[in-house]
């Protein structure tokens, strides 16, 4: 898990579809739901998508850490395109779940035994919770994974979506839904920061953005894990250094990123041995 390399993300293979183009990698082969262009996606035709896109595949980590000792869960990272600018889609918990309610997140959840990877768990609860259609969103790839409060490992799924989408929310699960550009989270207007030390006496830096949405006329509060995905989705897009501090080696980004997470989970499953 300690590789060291500037050309991440396992190695591509022949595409298994018909199309003539280069496919983008893991999950690609299990249908147009995976970011095939035969899917129901128009053509690409955002040159910021297509940066995107040679980004994002460097970053992918594939299955590189399905087999930890931990509960799975898995969020869709939904990025659109508006007025040539990339943006990215986030929900509100509705204040009915007993867990984190009124909080910004991306829509996830815990992983079902129907569900085959972290791709399909992604998929379904965003279908469930904004009405978003797998066939809707072309996957890019699967970066980093976090580990939340109740050291659930989480996935970031990184799919495109269309501008054009219309937001059905699930109102048991999400009160509101709202977009803001990726650029923000590397060149923040109100944004703050604060050590947390882990349950199992792990330090890091969270991340506290608040965004001021014109559209909604009011501001949204994006901090924990939604912020610290949001804030490596950015960096690896852009590739530049962000107006505040972070914890990776921008020079290195995938291999500290690495160590950054094997480091949190070493001292997660340290303590749950000194817990036996």
């Amino acid at each position: 898990m300690g590789a060291e390399r500037e050309e991440p993300g396992p190695a591509r293979g022949a595409c298994p579809c018909p199309c003539p183009c280069p496919c983008p990698g893991p999950g690609h082969e299990r249908g147009t739901a995976r970011g095939c262009p035969s899917s129901a996606l128009p053509a690409p035709r955002h040159g910021a998508m297509e940066r995107a896109r040679h980004r994002l595949r460097q970053f992918d980590i594939g299955d590189r850490f399905s087999g930890l000792p931990l509960p799975r869960a898995a969020v869709l990272l939904p990025l659109m395109v508006r007025a040539g600018r990339l943006h990215l889609l986030l929900t509100v918990r509705s204040l009915q779940l007993r867990r984190s309610p009124g909080e910004v997140c991306f829509p996830g959840g815990k992983r079902e035994d129907s569900d085959r990877d972290d791709i399909d768990t992604a998929l379904r609860e965003a279908k469930e919770e904004v009405g978003l259609q797998p066939e809707k969103v072309e996957v890019i790839c699967r970066l980093m994974p976090g580990i939340d409060k109740m050291n659930n490992l989480v996935t970031p799924v990184v799919g495109f979506i269309e501008e054009t989408f219309q937001v059905t929310p699930n109102p048991d699960e999400v009160s509101e839904v709202f977009v803001v550009p990726l650029e923000y989270f590397v060149k923040p207007l109100d944004y703050k920061t604060f050590s947390y030390k882990t349950s199992s006496g792990y330090s890091t830096r969270v991340h506290c953005f608040t965004y001021h949405d014109q559209e909604h006329r009011k501001s949204f509060k994006i901090w924990g894990l939604t912020a610290h995905f949001a804030v490596f989705l950015a960096l690896v897009i852009f590739g530049e250094r962000p107006t505040f501090e972070v914890d990776y080696d921008l020079d290195n980004l995938f291999s500290s990123s690495e160590n950054y997470f094997t480091n949190l989970y070493a001292s997660i499953h340290e303590r749950k041995k000194s817990n036996l």
